[in-house]
């Protein structure tokens, strides 16, 4: 292990802040950015990701977004947000921190749990930059992905 983190903990890391910056840029949900993207780009940007991340990340988003075909949307929850807002790095923590959970407890491949992770109505919440729950606990977030509901 090299740093703080396992370099794949980093890749996923970087997928996550990457799918946040395509949302963001392209104002989309990140659910239908990562259903746009699907599995096989997913798990090529996380395999390539020490490669990406060395690039300009507005090319590699404007390569990915032209790839998978992706419009603008018409979701902005950072022109909606009242308060001050997360970078996509900071983003991409809370993600990753959500997605490593949910393949650990649910013994799946760590793309797959992506996938389940942004198509869940946690994400919805994560997404609310009004609401405080996307800076809870990472624990939080994860109990609430596995039970259902947010204590």
């Amino acid at each position: 292990m090299t740093g703080r983190e396992e370099p794949k903990v980093n890749d996923l890391f970087f997928t996550c802040s990457l799918i946040e910056y395509i949302a963001s840029k392209t104002k989309n949900r990140r659910s239908d950015v990562v259903n746009a993207l699907g599995y096989g780009r997913l798990q090529k940007i996380y395999e390539l990701a020490d490669v990406y991340h060395s690039d300009n990340i507005d090319r590699v988003s404007d390569d990915f977004i032209a790839e998978a075909g992706i419009l603008q949307g018409d979701f902005d929850n950072i022109a909606e947000a009242k308060y001050s807002i997360p970078s996509h790095w900071d983003m991409g923590r809370v993600y990753k921190r959500l997605v490593v959970g949910i393949a650990r407890e649910r013994d799946m491949d760590i793309i797959e749990a992506l996938i389940e992770g942004y198509n869940s109505f946690v994400s919805g919440k994560i997404d609310d930059y009004n609401s405080s729950f996307y800076y809870d606990n990472p624990q939080n977030i994860l109990n609430a992905y596995l039970y259902g509901e947010i204590e």
